[in-house]
């Protein structure tokens, strides 16, 4: 099972899992947090683009017989257990929650709702229902105010910078206290900045892209002094499916790795590399720091390295020809041209984690 398959990360491991032989069953909310228009074009490359999509009814690809969708919220403490019941998963993939560190600040009950009683969701269901393996997804943002690097999965992780670091961290939590009363094995998997074809419009890559692409200033806060551990989303991906085998075992079978490229980046470096890969140049307009934002981020990879023989590869500068390849692509549902007044300006803030 993959949540939040119409999702950025979802889409690209649906699409990993089923290329791999796994059955995959994806469920998605479709929420309008950003452009319903973008979830709908992921699923349309997974097969899925039946038109409407209607709650509890199961859609088949056509393009991977091996996916199947039902539109269904992780909170929904009705439709997910029979979901459960009738599929009998092995192993679940956790990926939906309300993201976004500065919305957090606006709308806090859709983090609640959706990233701590979805959670609880998710984790009673693969209690009544024998999961073999939970893994879920957790932020870098969990590291808050840290100023030790890089960020190791050992270090203390009390101060949260925004409440949707917080919710990701009770999440953590919430794992641990299943896996030690219930037995139930799960990995949380602390993402690092995430960039790549299909990605946010609310994230930094589209922004900059964006704002590139239709003469606007770029808005960097902090002045621009911001460094990011930007990783790739493919060895995001390989990172998970590495894991998928890597059962937590004990008394308490719980565990918790960062994958990130382990090499943070400049904001203006990433911005060079955008410019180069689109041939136009930005223009910047500099801000202070916003809350619940950090300086910096920086993975240390070598718990993930040593138990799996894997660290993120992809360079900086292939990355960012990929996902700008993708970006001025026909695939794109949010090419500069298509967006509307409306859809710019929503997101017109940086929101790089």
């Amino acid at each position: 099972m993959v949540t939040g398959i119409a999702g950025f990360i979802g889409y690209h491991l649906a699409t990993r899992l089923a290329d791999d032989g796994h059955e995959v069953v994806g469920i998605d909310s479709l929420n309008d947090y950003y452009s319903v228009a973008l979830k709908c074009g992921r699923l349309a490359d997974l097969g899925l683009s039946a038109g409407p999509f209607f709650d509890s009814l199961p859609y088949r690809s056509s393009t991977h017989p091996n996916i199947s969708f039902f539109k269904i919220s992780i909170d929904d403490r009705h439709a997910l257990p029979r979901l459960f019941d009738r599929e009998g998963f092995e192993v679940v993939i956790n990926l939906a929650a309300q993201a976004g560190v500065r919305y957090s600040l606006e709308n806090p009950f859709a983090y609640v709702d959706s990233n701590i009683t979805g959670m609880v969701n998710i984790l009673e269901c693969c209690r009544h229902y024998h999961v073999r393996h939970l893994l879920y997804a957790s932020s870098s943002s969990v590291y808050g105010t840290n100023t030790k690097i890089p960020f190791s999965e050992e270090d203390a992780v009390e101060n949260p910078a925004s409440l949707y670091a917080a919710t990701k961290r009770s999440d953590e939590l919430l794992a641990q206290l299943y896996a030690r009363l219930f037995g139930i094995p799960s990995t949380g998997l602390r993402f690092f900045t995430v960039y790549g074809p299909w990605g946010r419009p609310d994230m930094s890559p589209m922004l900059f892209a964006d704002a590139i692409c239709e003469g606007r200033p770029i808005r960097l806060f902090n002045h621009g002094e911001m460094m990011r551990d930007f990783t790739f989303v493919g060895d995001i991906v390989e990172g998970i499916v590495r894991l998928l085998d890597k059962v937590p075992e004990g008394v308490t079978p719980s565990d918790i790795f960062n994958i990130g490229r382990g090499e943070p980046i400049h904001l203006l470096e990433f911005i060079t590399e955008i410019e180069r890969a689109l041939g136009r140049k930005a223009r910047f307009e500099m801000l202070p720091m916003q809350a619940g934002d950090v300086p910096l981020t920086f993975a240390d990879t070598s718990k993930l390295r040593s138990r799996t023989g894997y660290a993120p590869t992809t360079s900086l500068r292939e990355g960012v020809e990929l996902f700008v390849e993708w970006y001025l692509s026909n695939k794109n549902p949010l090419k500069p041209h298509k967006q509307t007044h409306n859809e710019i300006n929503r997101h017109e803030s940086v929101a790089t984690i």
